[in-house]
């Protein structure tokens, strides 16, 4: 039995009658970039999220990189993050300026608000917790630490699209969050796209004009911006997407908690805390002899991957950071666990049920 780790073709399936009017409309209104399409997903797309305040930007890694520079992050700046996320979380931080300071995480795979403290200098400008995933982290500790000694707080929700934690979005717990629509999201576009969201409407103001130029009017620059504007065609396929969004989250979480039952006692799965309201962009179990697992499972027509095998302080690109391995035993230990299963909302309770007599059969060689 084959089980795929994603299903494009199985989305624009269901999909597709729609997507060729939406397609169609757009191009018969020449309205490419801009516009009402994306005046109106912003609109919806911030009430989802609990913010005032939606900005419709081309990708995650732009998001992030506007956000900290619209917050004032800069050159001489530090700003903490996890080593575990994907490069683009420590990659913004460095394209705004800054230096990326890691801290370590908990068995959860969330920023461990404990070690702050530690990370903490008279540098420190800013925190970016990753909400890997599609778990929120613990927000209420870091917005404590932030307050307390004056730190921005921008939520790093690329994973995180519709996930809660104590009745509360992601999305609506720090200065500014930014969210990916990247295809393999579980609110996806057509190719790449994101948002950042906030409840503040004068760094709203003022990310509109950084995403565009820094353009006031057509021929009025206000000061040196990017080019980071959210195609029409993107966010009308989003607007669609976002009405079939709740179901995808509930399929996900059914699925989720199928793997948990049949896995209990075989690997460690990732569990919902109370009060929490995940919604698995990624499975990600936590295994011994990992590798051998994915070369089994392959075998057996099941498509798996990596979230991620090497962390961003051991990366080339981070050598200037002098990390070494040792630094984060927590996070480097699940690099060498960490397995993420076929979640997605198009998986049979059949295809679930093999995947799982699968990983049971490897254990019991």
């Amino acid at each position: 039995m084959k089980v795929r780790y994603v299903d494009f073709s199985g989305q624009y399936a269901a999909e597709r009658p729609r997507l060729l009017k939406i397609f169609d409309r757009v191009m018969r209104e020449g309205e490419y970039i801009s516009g009402r399409d994306v005046e109106e997903f912003e609109k919806k797309f911030a009430r989802l999220c609990g913010a005032g305040h939606a900005i419709g930007v081309a990708n995650a890694t732009d998001a992030l990189t506007l956000a900290l520079k619209g917050l004032g992050v800069g050159p001489g700046d530090e700003v903490i993050t996890a080593p575990n996320s994907f490069i683009a979380s420590a990659g913004a931080i460095a394209q705004a300026g800054a230096i990326p300071v890691f801290v370590d995480v908990k068995p959860d795979q969330l920023m461990d608000p404990s070690m702050l403290s530690g990370a903490l200098t008279r540098r420190t400008k800013a925190i970016l917790p990753v909400h890997l995933t599609g778990k929120v982290c613990d927000m209420e500790a870091i917005n404590r630490f932030a307050r307390r000694h004056g730190l921005k707080v921008v939520e790093d929700a690329a994973q995180a699209v519709g996930a809660k934690r104590g009745g509360r979005a992601a999305g609506s717990f720090g200065d500014a969050a930014c969210f990916s629509f990247h295809p393999l999201k579980n609110l996806n576009a057509a190719g790449d796209a994101g948002a950042i969201v906030t409840g503040d409407a004068a760094l709203a103001a003022r990310l509109r004009l950084l995403r565009n130029h820094g353009l006031k009017s057509r021929n009025e620059v206000s000061f040196w911006g990017y080019n980071s504007r959210l195609d029409t065609l993107q966010a009308a396929v989003l607007s669609e997407r976002l009405k079939g969004l709740a179901e995808v989250t509930r399929r996900r979480r059914l699925n989720a908690a199928l793997y948990r039952k049949g896995l209990a006692g075989v690997v460690e799965c990732p569990n919902d805390e109370p009060g929490a309201r995940d919604v698995y962009h990624l499975f990600v179990i936590q295994a011994d002899r990992r590798d051998e697992l994915q070369v089994f499972l392959k075998s057996k027509g099941i498509s798996t991957a990596i979230h991620y095998p090497t962390p961003i302080h051991l990366q080339p690109s981070a050598r200037n950071l002098r990390g070494k391995a040792g630094d984060f035993p927590e996070a480097e230990r699940q690099s060498r666990r960490i397995l993420s299963l076929p979640v997605h909302q198009y998986l049979t309770n059949r295809q679930i049920g093999h995947v799982i007599a699968c990983i049971r059969e490897f254990y019991r060689r």
